[in-house]
């Protein structure tokens, strides 16, 4: 008999209830998920925080099965992000570099690591807090930290606020996805939109804005 079966059958004959079986398994999904996400930057994790919290808000305890789906998904992310930069710096200090950190180096175009890089200048690192907030800013922060030789108590640090308020930020889209429909499916699909409105809205706004107006040159004469 599998896994699943098994569970199945506990929850059928009333040794295990429903709900109990759901969380043993969706903990350590979701868990799984997130640090997926974390490790490899494809998996669309605020979609999946969004998600389990909408599920979440229809427990008979929704509000222990929120911070269950909150201190999950950031205590995975925190871990990924961890990893992730432990194997980046080791890169970094080697001769020989690593596949990890060209792979970063290959999805990060120069403009946003220039942005990136001028940005950790400035603030240092509170600004993991936003990167983490901002669709495809993580990997181009992380980067410039990399770059810049940030040590990883450091990193970890600053990036702890910031998992934090981005796991609280995907729950929060997924409890109001939870309570605007009374069944479970439909608030994960009103939880998901919301994930992608807010994913594509700085992207959307960034084209839609005009650019900016060229400098003037130095002696005061106009353009052209």
């Amino acid at each position: 008999m599998t896994v699943g079966t098994a569970e199945c059958a506990l929850a059928a004959s009333g040794a295990v209830s429903p709900e109990s079986t759901q969380q043993a398994i969706g903990y350590p999904s979701l868990f799984l998920l997130v640090l997926l996400g974390a490790l490899v930057p494809v998996v669309p994790t605020g979609a999946v925080v969004s998600s389990a919290a909408a599920v979440a808000f229809h427990h008979s305890d929704p509000v222990f099965s929120s911070l269950m789906v909150l201190a999950v998904s950031a205590a995975a992310a925190f871990g990924g992000d961890a990893a992730l930069y432990a194997v980046g710096a080791r890169g970094v200090r080697s001769r020989n570099g690593s596949r990890l950190l060209d792979r970063m180096r290959g999805q990060v175009a120069p403009e946003p690591l220039a942005r990136a890089q001028d940005r950790l200048a400035r603030h240092g690192s509170a600004v993991l807090l936003v990167s983490r907030l901002l669709p495809g800013g993580r990997i181009p922060v992380m980067l410039a930290c990399l770059l810049a030789r940030m040590p990883l108590p450091v990193y970890l640090r600053g990036n702890l606020p910031a998992v934090l308020g981005w796991a609280a930020t995907y729950q929060l889209l997924g409890t109001l996805g939870g309570a605007l429909f009374p069944h479970p499916w439909q608030g994960v699909a009103a939880a998901v939109a919301l994930t992608v409105i807010v994913a594509a809205a700085p992207v959307v706004w960034r084209r839609l804005r005009p650019p900016p107006p060229p400098a003037a040159p130095a002696d005061g004469r106009p353009p052209g």
